[in-house]
């Protein structure tokens, strides 16, 4: 290893215990989507600390600090989150949330907390850095329409010539760092449908719209869409999530709502799948003397890391924690609106394992037990700051 890998090792470490201490106060005290002002200004009050930063608060939930070095150079980007979800933790650790029905259970306190470390770290190193460097706390991730287009709104990515962020990711083991080529994150797309029938008594059938055996035929017709619509090799998922109808056990109900999601990569595909639906809907409703409502939300773009981009990503985890810590993943069908970003400036995101199946932390993101495994937090400084100064010269 090179005196600046060990170095920058030697400051990830010096941070750490601050790191777990900003993730925990983070983790206590979550605030949903759109409404982070507590943790906002707590981001704000630490980042103020620093010095040699250029606060400011591109909207009413959000922060970005600059980095602006003694030399000219590339103005680079680092993202994180920080909003919570609407979830009662289940977890009877010291950090839990104080918050009734609000839980960090996906990790973007640690995100936050992972590049507030970076932050304190390279705004003492000011005079070896050169361009800018832009620490972009965004709001609203979990939330559509999001907070990242309305951070590229507010024009925190005007100048920036790249873009990198990262996802504590709980289904890899701690240790490793996640590397995705292409197409990462998918398209998550939103759709509710009605299904309007005539209700009765369940004794008589034949006197009714049985909106329920509708819709139910709705829900399996609609998977005809993946399976034999679409081209195999194609990424698509189709899922409905909801299927709301009735009150008691005698009555047949006059309408069922639906609401699922749609997942996809490919944008010619994905503008398609709206009429394929409603196309099998319309269908099977007029087949059964029933009439019905579709509505059909675009969500976030798809992921779609660059190239040279996510290739330094990978020689900075091979450099640094060596050829055993890389893994080169598939992509999956979850959803980021880190694609906003992508949108203006070439960029990747990866993800840094904070499972540990030894302490039990195995709990899926989005779970009322979910954790990280919070050595994790000290291997994500390490990326940002290790790749900061590869792509800055």
């Amino acid at each position: 290893m090179t005196n600046a890998v060990l170095d920058f090792n030697q400051l990830a470490k010096n941070v750490n215990d601050d790191v777990v201490a900003w993730r925990r106060h983070m983790h206590q005290h979550p605030e949903l989507s759109f409404h982070e002002e507590k943790t906002s200004q707590f981001i704000f009050d630490t980042l103020t600390s620093f010095g040699n930063l250029e606060l400011s608060r591109p909207t009413k939930t959000s922060v970005m600090a600059r980095l602006i070095g003694s030399k000219p150079g590339k103005v680079l980007a680092i993202r994180a989150d920080m909003d919570a979800l609407p979830i009662q933790e289940e977890n009877s650790s010291e950090y839990a949330s104080q918050n009734p029905g609000v839980m960090h259970a996906c990790g973007h306190d640690g995100h936050t907390a992972m590049l507030l470390g970076t932050a304190k770290v390279l705004s003492s190193l000011k005079e070896h850095i050169k361009g800018e460097i832009r620490f972009v706390f965004q709001h609203a991730e979990e939330l559509f329409p999001g907070g990242a287009e309305e951070m590229v709104q507010a024009g925190v990515m005007d100048g920036v010539d790249l873009i990198i962020g990262t996802h504590l990711w709980a289904p890899i083991e701690k240790g490793k760092v996640g590397v995705v080529y292409g197409p990462m994150m998918a398209a998550p797309d939103t759709f509710w449908i009605t299904v309007k029938g005539r209700g009765g008594h369940a004794a008589l059938p034949h006197q009714t719209v049985d909106s329920i055996a509708i819709a139910a035929q709705v829900v399996t017709n609609l998977q005809h869409i993946v399976s034999r619509n679409t081209d195999p090799l194609d990424n698509l998922v189709l899922s409905v999530t909801q299927f709301v109808a009735g009150t008691t056990h005698n009555v047949i109900p006059g309408s069922v709502e639906l609401c699922g999601t749609v997942r996809s990569f490919d944008a010619s595909l994905r503008e398609s799948i709206p009429a394929k639906m409603e196309r099998v809907v319309k269908g099977i409703t007029e087949a059964h003397e029933a009439t019905y409502e579709f509505k059909y939300e675009f969500g976030y773009r798809p992921v779609i890391n660059d190239a040279e981009v996510t290739k330094v990503i990978e020689e900075t985890v091979m450099e640094v924690f060596g050829e055993e810590a890389l893994d080169l993943m598939k992509p999956n069908m979850g959803g980021e609106d880190f694609s906003a970003y992508l949108q203006k400036v070439p960029g990747a995101f990866f993800y840094v394992g904070a499972g540990n199946e030894k302490t039990g932390i195995t709990y899926p993101h989005h779970h009322a037990r979910f954790d990280i495994d919070e050595d994790s937090l000290e291997i994500g400084v390490k990326m940002f700051l290790h790749a900061a100064f590869k792509f800055l010269g």
